[in-house]
């Protein structure tokens, strides 16, 4: 397996000398920050992300709100499993890194040593923005595109193929889609568990001071509550 996309006429080359040529042309500074975006930023675009659709259910305060916040619990956990089941697939197909390979390509990145396939970096952002897909929809597209862009950089950097990055995609999706059932089945109750916890509880949803002293949620269930009152007021 270790001989895997090592010859010059094949797809897979082809589109790695095409994406990567694109850094010869490039300015140097662009480059730069392909580089430091394809193998740091956006993996800190991806904690953002969920920091932020973590805020998002939070203010909401919808019904299902513990059930997407362990859906946000899963995104973190199913990229570290999908990296887990990555170490025995790339000490067994044994790909080397395109550049040790292959002449004349453009490497961004140095010190990489280890194997190619499958890419980390891809594996982790597509793993995360699926389990985020399943959290929160708009979220979790975002996310996916970010994934999506991680890959083109890391062909563009010239550390991967291009096949690569799409093992890495399929990784990814195949962790967090598959053992989402039961990483639902098993963190569900214990979001459910904080939310209704009096000290832990503003985690799941936020919360306000009523004139009697008296926690309640907000601002989705305030309103609904409202919606209800006036509803009920008009009949």
């Amino acid at each position: 397996m270790a001989g895997l996309a090592q010859s010059g006429s094949n797809p897979d080359v082809d589109l790695l000398y095409d994406i990567n040529g694109l850094a010869k042309d490039a300015p140097h500074w662009f480059d730069k920050v392909v580089e430091y975006v394809g193998e740091y930023g956006l993996l800190l675009a991806m904690v953002l992300l969920v920091l932020g659709c973590w805020w998002s259910v939070r203010r909401r305060g919808a019904e299902d709100a513990a059930s997407s916040m362990a859906g946000l619990v899963w995104t973190p956990l199913a990229a570290g499993i999908a990296v887990l089941v990555n170490v025995p697939i790339r000490g067994f197909v044994e790909r080397p890194r395109p550049f040790r390979t292959h002449e004349g390509l453009d490497v961004l990145v140095s010190g990489k040593t280890d194997y190619s396939f499958v890419s980390d970096h891809a594996t982790i952002t597509m793993a995360m923005g699926v389990a985020l897909f399943v959290a929160h929809r708009k979220f979790g597209l975002v996310g996916i595109g970010l994934a999506l862009l991680e890959g083109f950089c890391r062909i563009y950097m010239g550390v991967h193929y291009p096949t690569d990055v799409v093992g890495g995609f399929a990784l990814g999706t195949a962790v967090a889609l598959l053992l989402s059932p039961v990483a639902m089945a098993l963190l569900t109750p214990v979001t459910k568990a904080v939310e209704r916890s009096p000290r832990a509880g503003w985690v799941i949803r936020a919360r306000w001071r009523s004139y009697d002293g008296q926690d309640a949620v907000i601002p989705g269930a305030r309103r609904e509550a409202a919606g209800a009152e006036e509803r009920d007021l008009a009949a």
